[in-house]
């Protein structure tokens, strides 16, 4: 463990307004939309999340879309390791240096994965225990689920995200928005809402609102003969159809409805009851009575 001292954050090596634009503005770097890029500028925003994220002095954080750099400093206040996952290349290109330039004594607990979050399989260093991020709006569902699949040493998650997109991951069964995404993320931890995050902190604003979304690790797997391939087929199968009662939208998946029927009935589950009423457990329990095929993350 590091013998630096993590606690006394200093003001001026956080990035400020004026710090982003005249970093963006060096490297000639424009915010694009095809990226999602929304740059945090307001450093309490940052300290915030690192708060929620109960990021401690001995975590491993790996750090998704860390753009500009402004939660990578108040990560690396705080945490033993960050490892960035940047897709960018300007954006990694730059991001050691600015590390050096702010934080210095702190340079030799940072790396840089220059790659698609999506794509990576390994990271340097020890394994991470947590995953802080602001992920981009447009691949945040998958960036996470691949994530907390590929990673499973990740405990506690904090992930700004779409404030709709937040709510989905959070909902629970019943809820209008409960769907794909609620019940994959519940398969891995506990989901819940973190709070809000206003447009103001971004630049340039976003047309939309913010959330934080806090995933603690399952601490034992779900209780299942079923693998998660097999459970995700059942999930993505079910909300393909979502008007549809589960024996009619889980028939492609069991080879017919009949075979859905008596999937479900040995599931105990109600054949006329429709996805979003159902919790991981009881998609689990259906995996195990029937049917094939595997599912995408």
């Amino acid at each position: 463990m590091s013998t630096t001292d993590h606690s006394g954050p200093a003001d001026d090596a956080l990035l400020g307004p004026a710090d982003i634009r005249e970093l963006a503005a060096a490297l000639g770097v424009r915010p694009t939309k095809q990226r999602g890029q929304n740059f945090v500028i307001d450093a309490n925003t940052v300290r915030r999340i690192v708060r929620t994220a109960d990021v401690r002095p001995d975590d491993v954080v790996v750090e998704v879309g860390p753009g500009l750099g402004s939660l990578t400093l108040a990560l690396l206040e705080v945490a033993e390791r960050v490892t960035a996952v940047e897709i960018d290349d300007v954006l990694a290109a730059a991001l050691p240096s600015t590390v050096a330039a702010r934080l210095p004594g702190r340079a030799d607990g940072f790396a840089l994965v220059h790659s698609d979050a999506l794509r990576v399989e390994e990271l340097p260093g020890p394994p991470p225990t947590a995953l802080v991020a602001n992920l981009p709006y447009n691949v945040a569902v998958p960036v996470l689920l691949h994530m907390l699949a590929t990673f499973p040493s990740i405990e506690r998650t904090l992930v700004m995200v779409q404030s709709e997109v937040a709510d989905r991951l959070a909902a629970g069964p019943g809820s209008k928005v409960y769907g794909v995404p609620s019940v994959k993320a519940a398969w891995y931890a506990e989901v819940k809402r973190a709070g809000a995050i206003g447009r103001n902190v971004f630049w340039p604003a976003p047309n939309v609102d913010s959330g934080l979304v806090s995933l603690v690790r399952r601490k034992e797997p779900l209780a299942t003969t079923a693998t998660r391939e097999q459970v995700f087929a059942v999930v993505d199968a079910a909300f393909a159809q979502r008007r549809k009662t589960l024996r009619a939208a889980l028939a492609g998946w069991a080879g017919s409805a009949a075979a859905a029927e008596e999937a479900l009935v040995a599931a105990g589950v109600s054949p006329q009851a429709r996805g979003e009423a159902l919790t991981v457990e009881e998609f689990a329990a259906i995996a195990e009575h029937g049917g094939g095929g595997t599912s995408r993350r």
